[in-house]
């Protein structure tokens, strides 16, 4: 009552609408079933992971009728969970933790548009002396990136959008698991009023319900 008469107004959480599902959100953490980290590490290209990951950024993309959340943690990694057919828990029908292997400045137009026709779609990927294979399928055997459109928020609210043309590969490894490989060639339109341009290259694994404890 008192701050209608006086004319205060009512504090905004400014995370109050960056993405959440599951449960998780920027502020907020997960756990990594330590056991499958032991299990599959040693065959990972990736090492030294983190079994408890804080989320320090969020980042969605609408891909009309499917959801890409991204929550990206301060292990050098980020949390990928697929949604279809709605933004509720229900919905949820992927979730991968990825972590960054390598990020390419691409200063070339040329280059840049070499990347996109002739590299990112190729049916294999080499990386490590591993070889991935190109999960999504083309009637051609080149498949043309994917577009996603990325809106990333901060731990302050502050957003950013990012066009990303991506591939998706992946390799088999035991237990009936696979590593998947994600490639992401990422356009930005700075403050400054130029393009910024580079190659994001990332390795995962697929968790279960069972294999992640999320903390709110």
């Amino acid at each position: 009552m008192f701050s209608k008469i006086f004319g205060k107004k009512e504090e905004v959480n400014p995370l109050e609408n960056t993405p959440s599902i599951m449960g998780l959100r920027i502020g907020g953490s997960f756990d990594v079933d330590p056991l499958l980290l032991r299990l599959t590490e040693s065959e990972l290209i990736v090492s030294g992971c983190s079994p408890t990951q804080i989320i320090q950024a969020a980042g969605i993309v609408d891909l009309d009728g499917t959801w890409v959340y991204r929550f990206y943690t301060d292990d050098e990694a980020f949390l990928q969970v697929i949604a279809e057919g709605g933004q509720n828990d229900e919905h949820v029908v992927d979730v991968k933790l990825f972590h960054f292997y390598d990020t390419l400045e691409i200063a070339d137009k040329a280059i840049w548009d070499e990347i996109l026709s002739k590299k990112i779609g190729t049916p294999t990927y080499e990386l490590e002396s591993q070889t991935f294979e190109r999960v999504w399928t083309s009637a051609s055997e080149y498949h043309n990136p994917v577009h996603m459109a990325e809106k990333t928020f901060d731990e302050t609210g502050e957003s950013s959008d990012t066009d990303q043309f991506t591939m998706l590969f992946e390799r088999p490894i035991s237990g009936n698991n696979t590593e998947s490989l994600f490639i992401s060639a990422e356009e930005k339109l700075e403050e400054a009023g130029y393009l910024s341009r580079c190659l994001v290259i990332s390795t995962g694994i697929t968790l279960s319900a069972a294999q992640i404890t999320i903390h709110g």
